[in-house]
C-alpha cells in the first residue's frame, strides 16, 4: 500500500541516516521501500530541506520532454541522475519514456475547461461601421417582430379556444 510523507516523517528518516543507521533496519521497521528513501537522500544533498518538500510544478515542453527522454535513451544516464539534475518525480519521467516509445505525442494535455459549444450565443461586439450597426438593428428588429407575431398568434390562438369552451376571453 502506497503512503505519502510528510515533510517531517521524511526529515527525521534522513537525520537517522546521516547519524549513521543502516538503511535497511529504517526501511524495515517503517515498512519503507529502500529506492525511494535513497531518493529522499539525493534530494536531500542536492537541495537541502527544499529537496523533501517534494518536486517543483514547473510544466515541459514537447522539446523538453524529447531532450530529457533522448538523455535516458541514447546517452544511458540514469533515471535517478535525470531526476536529481531536472528535479522530477521518476514516475513522470518513466512515463514519458512509455509514451515516447510507443511512437505517441510528448505535447502537454490541454488543461481547464473545454471551448464553448459553437452554437452558444456569440460575444456582443460593437459595430464598427454605420452598415453594420444598421444591419445590426435591422437584425434585431426582426427578432422582436417575429416574437411579437407568435405572441398575437398565441393570444388569438387563447381567445378561440375560450369562444369553442363558451368561456368570455380575458382582457390581459
Amino acid at each position: 500500500m502506497y503512503r505519502r510523507h510528510t515533510f517531517e516523517e521524511r526529515l527525521l528518516i534522513i537525520s537517522r541516516l546521516i547519524c549513521g543507521e543502516s538503511l535497511e533496519a529504517i526501511c524495515r521497521e517503517g515498512k519503507l521501500d529502500k529506492k525511494m528513501v535513497r531518493q529522499w537522500l539525493l534530494r536531500y544533498e542536492k537541495y537541502g530541506d527544499e529537496g523533501l518538500r517534494g518536486t517543483r510544478s514547473y510544466h515541459y515542453s514537447a522539446v523538453e520532454k524529447l531532450s530529457i527522454v533522448m538523455e535516458v535513451e541514447e546517452k544511458g544516464i540514469p533515471l535517478q541522475e535525470i531526476c536529481l539534475r531536472y528535479d522530477l518525480n521518476s514516475t513522470t519521467i518513466q512515463e514519458w519514456l512509455r509514451k515516447y516509445r510507443a511512437g505517441k505525442t510528448l505535447e502537454n494535455r490541454k488543461r481547464g475547461r473545454p471551448p464553448k459549444d459553437s452554437m452558444a450565443r456569440p460575444k456582443k461586439k460593437e459595430p464598427q461601421t454605420e452598415l453594420e450597426k444598421l444591419q445590426a438593428e435591422n437584425l434585431r428588429l426582426r427578432a422582436e417582430n417575429a416574437l411579437l407575431k407568435k405572441v398575437k398568434a398565441l393570444v388569438e390562438e387563447q381567445k378561440a379556444r375560450a369562444l369553442l369552451n363558451g368561456q368570455k376571453p380575458s382582457t390581459n
